[in-house]
């Protein structure tokens, strides 16, 4: 406890999967955390995991389809911890088949909770960061979007890579108000990716053969300690990257 103390967040689809790792892991460092998401009772879930790790947690209905959700729930975390120095944008809806089979519903669904919603939480807590004297943001992309076969994930990669644009575009325009803005690419066993899994076994199977790490990672010890890390001064130095927390899969460069 206490690498963070003092710090406050805000994370979006905080009632499962990554979004309570990353909830949990910044709570033990110190954090008090703003949990958002769209079900109470998983939100309950995860403010009850950190209660009883002797962290602070506070949760908030959010549909990040929402703008007024969005304000409402910054406004919220504001109201009631005094500020915000750390944004965690996770909660997404994904697009996932070929071309022909991706609907526009569910293409403009993920730009408007991807990208577009991002896009609304970063500006609402900009000023919020700003006041404050800085801030990390974390946005979150995917491996999807430099696929060596990019068959089936064209309308994912799409909207995790026009994330990855704002990522480096927040970077160079609120650099010098020492708000940095990162982008995290993960692997970990979140209800999504088991999905995946269950629904696509051979390919999944063949997909983990490529990570060689050899394993999935956890949400808390590997992905939230890892937010944990780059929020803090040792790597004050690092904006506007795209990160991979995945055992080496991917690359990025």
């Amino acid at each position: 406890m206490g690498k963070l103390e003092g710090r406050i967040a805000i994370v979006t689809g905080a009632g499962q999967g990554v979004g309570q790792g990353i909830a949990l892991a910044l709570a033990k460092a110190g954090v008090a955390v703003a949990v958002t998401g769209r079900t109470a009772a998983k939100l309950d879930t995860t403010c009850g995991l950190i209660a009883r790790a002797g962290g602070q947690a506070l949760a908030i209905s959010c549909n990040v389809n929402s703008a007024d959700d969005i304000r409402r729930a910054v406004e919220g975390t504001v109201g009631a911890f005094g500020g915000i120095d750390i944004v965690v944008n996770n909660a997404q809806e994904v697009p996932l088949g070929p071309l022909l089979a991706v609907t526009d519903d569910a293409f403009e669904r993920g730009f408007s909770s991807g990208p577009l919603a991002s896009f609304r939480m970063m500006k609402a807590c900009y000023p919020h960061l700003k006041a404050r004297g800085g801030g990390t943001i974390f946005n979150f992309a995917s491996s999807a979007g430099i696929r060596w076969d990019m068959s089936n994930y064209g309308a994912y990669a799409a909207v995790k890579q026009a994330i990855r644009a704002l990522t480096r575009a927040a970077a160079a325009e609120w650099g010098p108000d020492g708000i940095r803005v990162l982008t995290i690419a993960p692997h970990a066993l979140s209800p999504g990716l088991k999905g995946w899994i269950d629904a696509r076994p051979e390919e999944a199977a063949a997909f983990f053969k490529t990570i060689p790490l050899r394993r999935i990672g956890d949400c808390e010890t590997d992905i939230g300690h890892a937010i944990v890390a780059l929020c803090g001064t040792d790597l004050g130095y690092l904006t506007g990257a795209t990160i991979p927390l995945d055992g080496g899969q991917a690359n990025f460069d």
